[in-house]
């Protein structure tokens, strides 16, 4: 479903990215991990067509997506904050989505029923924009509209950070249902292992913009890569 090849970013003499080959089948649940600056902020914006590759393209289903729309009906993404709206209520957010996506207020009304229990009555009817929403419940407003009128790719940034466990459970199990009963690909970055490797049939390592680990996640998946990193804190210490 997602293939990228020869894909490089570079800013003045620096290469932020540069990756040969990767495939996503449809229906994996794909994990980036990462530290800060290894790129994968950098490989999703231009997944998402958000800033140009210096080389090399991405193809969705065969179309590159620097070069066609015609994928974008397809993918979804809540990447940072900047994909809100914060004028908008929350209710407001939804329907803009949803009418992006073809759907009506009864279909996003219907839809957003089974999110009563995520939301946890802070959201829907509580009065309040977007902007004045903790940072908790405005990552469960952009979760959210990135699910609404069912994508086949959902690309998700630090998806679990800032919410409470409870929530992060939720929204593991969430993840995972989709994944396995609707065939729905997720693309999640995180920094944190034990969440990515719990919802993650793959997950691939960057470093500096280069892929060093490719792994189909096991039992043993987390501790491996919990010893990557602190082999990588060794080195540079």
């Amino acid at each position: 479903m997602i293939t990228i090849n020869n894909i490089s970013k570079v800013y003045g003499d620096k290469k932020v990215l540069n990756i040969q080959n990767l495939e996503i089948p449809k229906g994996e649940s794909f994990g980036l991990v990462g530290n800060n600056g290894a790129g994968k902020t950098t490989l999703f914006s231009v997944l998402l067509d958000l800033i140009q590759a210096s080389s090399g393209e991405i193809l969705i289903d065969n179309e590159n997506v620097a070069k066609s729309e015609n994928w974008k009906t397809k993918v979804s993404a809540f990447v940072d904050e900047s994909f809100l709206i914060g004028y908008l209520t929350p209710e407001e957010y939804f329907y803009f989505i949803g009418e992006l996506r073809g759907q009506n207020k009864a279909s996003v009304d219907d839809f957003l029923k089974q999110f009563s229990d995520f939301f946890n009555g802070e959201i829907i009817n509580a009065g309040k924009y977007v902007r004045d929403l903790s940072k908790g419940n405005q990552k469960k407003v952009g979760v959210v509209g990135a699910l609404i009128g069912k994508p086949e790719i959902i690309i998700l940034d630090e998806p679990f950070a800032n919410l409470d466990p409870s929530t992060q459970i939720k929204l593991k199990n969430l993840i995972r249902k989709w994944s396995q009963d609707s065939q729905v690909t997720f693309l999640i970055s995180s920094h944190d292992l034990a969440h990515t490797t719990e919802v993650s049939n793959r997950i691939v390592v960057l470093n500096k913009g280069e892929i060093v680990k490719d792994i189909k996640t096991n039992p043993e998946t987390l501790k491996e890569l919990e010893d990557f990193f602190a082999e990588s804190v060794v080195e540079i210490n």
